[in-house]
């Protein structure tokens, strides 16, 4: 994790979970704004330092090649050489590629194309408009970006989760924390693999704790459009849909926000807190076109922010369905002795955050000791 903070983001990429919040096994934030949001660099250097104190046998700099079962459990195959255990971990997470959809491959030649992995900032990018693919938190932060910089901007926005940066004076996750949202078990997920492919909320770490939604892109002059479908004589061919996907994403979020409402009055919360708001609808484009000439010269730059997929490419053991994803049950993977860690609703909703993780990590765990148990 700590090589990917270090290596695979932009430049002004900060976390989006409040400082307070980071927090591992002997480890918690203690600097003076836990109410900021962490630096790339400081993410790395937080990470590290609890390799510090859990005093954990860490080999840095070592690649994993291929793990494939052994007699007595697994052979790991190592940059460094070859190791042999009974149990495994997969902690590699689920953001390891980009997932660029195929019709970037019928994007005309003229127009450039890179990954949030591969773009650092706007100055490293062609003069010229761009086009921002994905509406989640990394698209909303780019077009944002993007747009300060000068740049035309055109934002194509498919399903989303809308959330405000604060709500009733505290930061929506100090609200999905508290209410308990972030605690719901994936076994009590009604659609758990719908809940998995979720895209990350809009969200931004800002010092202003600033709400980034689709209404704050439009009032920068980045244009929405509709789900990009697909490519016909060098245009992009954009679903007509938009005004619905706004509206769902507008709808879902007041029902979260009802939920937080719910419990503040069933808790006795509501005087630690403000009153209840309501926020304006997204505003519906006027006219949002349905066709981008992509060789007209406008757009020099497409920006893939459509999300990643998992890779495990190095993973020797017959355990990864027809879509690339591990087969498991709350992290115990599809074969004896095998287990996972920092996927999607591991085993809560919590999962992927640097402080959710504790709570998975100590029931996989369990689960592993048992195992070893019975073994000997």
């Amino acid at each position: 994790m700590a090589n990917s903070w270090r290596r695979e983001r932009w430049d002004s990429l900060r976390l989006l979970t409040p400082n307070w919040q980071s927090r591992l096994p002997g480890l918690r934030y203690e600097g003076p704004d836990p109410d900021g949001y962490m630096t790339a660099a400081e993410v790395t250097e937080f990470i590290e330092q609890f390799a510090k104190v859990s005093r954990a046998p860490v080999r840095t700099g070592v690649n994993v090649t291929s793990v494939r079962p052994a007699d007595d459990g697994y052979h790991v195959t190592t940059s460094d050489g070859e190791i042999h255990a009974r149990t495994v971990v997969i902690a590699s997470g689920a953001c390891n590629k980009p997932a660029v959809p195929a019709l970037s491959e019928a994007v005309p030649a003229s127009v450039g194309q890179l990954t949030t992995f591969g773009y650092r900032d706007p100055g490293q990018l062609p003069d010229g408009g761009v086009l921002v693919v994905g509406a989640s938190a990394t698209g909303v932060q780019l077009a944002a970006e993007l747009s300060r910089s000068g740049r035309r901007v055109t934002l194509s926005v498919g399903e989303h989760v809308r959330l405000p940066r604060t709500y009733r004076g505290r930061d929506v996750l100090w609200w999905m924390d508290h209410s308990g949202v972030w605690d719901q078990r994936y076994d009590e997920v009604e659609d758990l693999t719908r809940a998995r492919r979720l895209p990350s909320p809009q969200l931004v770490g800002t010092p202003e704790r600033a709400t980034l939604d689709l209404n704050a892109l439009a009032s920068m002059g980045v244009e929405l459009v509709g789900r990009w479908a697909s490519v016909r004589d060098g245009g992009a061919l954009l679903s007509g849909g938009l005004r619905n996907v706004l509206s769902l994403a507008d709808l879902k979020m007041q029902r979260l926000l009802d939920t937080f409402d719910e419990w503040a009055g069933t808790e006795g919360a509501d005087t630690e807190v403000g009153l209840p708001e309501r926020f304006a609808p997204t505003r519906v484009p006027a006219s949002a076109p349905l066709r981008l000439d992509l060789r007209s010269g406008e757009i020099r730059t497409i920006v893939w922010a459509t999300g990643f997929r998992p890779d495990y490419g190095w993973l020797d053991v017959p355990v990864i369905d027809a879509k690339g994803q591990l087969r498991h049950e709350g992290g115990v993977v599809d074969r004896p002795g095998l287990y996972a860690l920092g996927l999607p609703v591991l085993r809560r909703r919590k999962s992927t955050f640097i402080y959710g993780i504790e709570d998975d990590a100590r029931e996989v765990i369990d689960h592993l000791t048992r195992y070893l148990a019975v073994r000997r």
